[in-house]
């Protein structure tokens, strides 16, 4: 039983923050932001994203989205940093993005980068 339990939890990992929460599920990570994504959140997660991309061998990387209403340039460069390193071998997707992120995504291109934008 012990045994089970230790293989799930390096199967699944979950952290909590105040601003974000992250479950990297085999090659996969999901990143939920809970507050505004502005240059000061933006910088904190792409230290985590890269660490865990790099420690962990994830390939697909979700952005959600379904939390948050604002998101500045440093959001945009954050999905473009990691689009570029994933890139060649992963992919990324953006889920539950409000009409006006949707809209920032557009605009900059960021649509191209990422595979699939929900709602």
């Amino acid at each position: 039983m012990e045994a089970a339990k230790s293989a799930a939890n390096e199967e699944m990992q979950e952290n909590k923050h105040t601003d974000y929460i992250y479950m990297v599920t085999g090659d996969r990570l999901v990143i939920s932001m809970n507050a505004e994504l502005d240059h000061h959140l933006a910088d904190e997660m792409r230290d985590v994203i890269d660490t865990i991309i790099e420690e962990r061998g994830v390939r697909h990387l979700i952005f959600d989205f379904s939390k948050i209403s604002f998101m500045d340039s440093s959001g945009i460069g954050l999905i473009m940093g990691r689009y570029k390193k994933l890139q060649e071998n992963g992919s990324i997707s953006i889920a539950g993005a409000n009409d006006s992120i949707q809209l920032v995504h557009t605009c900059k291109d960021v649509s191209q980068a990422a595979k699939n934008i929900e709602k």
